[in-house]
């Protein structure tokens, strides 16, 4: 019997490790699950969904140049991306916005669709980060460094 991706089969649990199950099918080939692939939920103990001996169905998930074949147990039950019921949108006003964030003086900057060469947009950046420096330092002085000096002198 001639084993194909995305088949569907029938199989006999021969082994278990820690890390996934390995079933004959039919034919006489083994193939291999994956404890990710044994159950949508987290799977911490494959010996507690599965035992030796247990008959399985199996979906190939693929089959590698050297012959490997592996299959999932949970891909039978998950429906395809196009099925999955879409989780309906919230209205914009249940959205969570973005933090606010400093700008710096709004007075200074420019109007909507003013057009700025690189010099003044760089000058703009460096005032900003300049005034954004002088803020962090104000506020650094007035929490008390508790004798720290950034320079690492005492």
């Amino acid at each position: 019997m001639q084993i194909e991706e995305g088949a569907i089969l029938s199989g006999k649990v021969t082994g278990l490790t820690d890390f996934g199950a390995f079933v004959e099918l039919e034919g006489g080939k083994t193939g291999m699950i994956h404890i990710s692939e044994v159950a949508s939920n987290y799977v911490k103990d494959i010996r507690e969904h599965l035992s030796v001996g247990q008959e399985v169905k199996v979906k190939v998930i693929s089959i590698s140049p050297d012959g490997k074949i592996s299959l999932s147990i949970k891909r039978l039950t998950e429906q395809p991306k196009e099925q999955r019921a879409a989780r309906p949108a919230k209205p914009k006003s249940e959205r969570r916005s973005s933090p606010p964030v400093w700008n710096g003086q709004k007075s200074s900057a420019p109007q909507a669709g003013e057009k700025q060469s690189f010099e003044d947009m760089m000058a703009r950046f460096k005032q900003v980060s300049d005034e954004k420096m002088t803020d962090l330092k104000r506020a650094d002085s007035k929490r008390g460094s508790a004798g720290y000096s950034r320079r690492g002198a005492k």
